[in-house]
């Protein structure tokens, strides 16, 4: 619902405003980990205009795609039971955000809605409960929702998130 503004290097859609960052726990060994399960999903929307509505795209289903295809590159795989990792993201839409910008004309800040998205992916080592890994994208909202843009953008940035996967 929110962060599906990513794409693919090869791709004509745009992902320079997308802004990727991970980060693992230093003390964990990353290659330790085989298995996940999914603990949640939550995602928060507010478009209060309804400026953005996407009614033909399942980015959740979108999003759990894209990090399971990430996971299985990295030797993780879903488990039923009994897993070494736990799986949870939270995707965010903000169509109101504001944001000062410099008008040129007048070398003056300017108060302007800028729509933004972001999108976090938590691993959580099972054994202990803590975070071990986390990667977060941040971008700014297309306001004309496009399914396969979103996608595009989605894509990117989970791609980039877990290339930052810290083996």
């Amino acid at each position: 619902m929110f962060l599906f503004s990513l794409l693919a290097a090869c791709s004509t859609v745009s992902t320079q405003d997308i802004k990727v960052e991970a980060e693992a726990d230093p003390k964990v060994n990353l290659e330790g980990y085989h298995s996940y399960i999914w603990l949640g999903a939550l995602g928060v929307l507010n478009d209060p205009e309804e400026k953005w509505q996407p009614t033909d795209v399942d980015l959740a289903g979108d999003i759990k795609y894209l990090i399971d295809r990430e996971l299985r590159k990295h030797k993780i795989f879903g488990a039923k039971e009994e897993a070494d990792l736990g799986v949870a993201y939270f995707l965010g839409v903000d169509m109101d955000a504001m944001q000062l910008k410099n008008d040129p004309e007048t070398q003056v800040d300017v108060l302007e809605s800028v729509p933004k998205g972001a999108l976090v992916v938590t691993l959580v080592d099972m054994k202990t409960g803590y975070v071990v890994w986390l990667g977060s994208a941040k971008a700014n909202i297309i306001k004309q929702f496009k399914a396969e843009v979103a996608r595009e953008r989605l894509d990117y940035s989970i791609s980039t998130m877990y290339a930052m996967f810290d083996f």
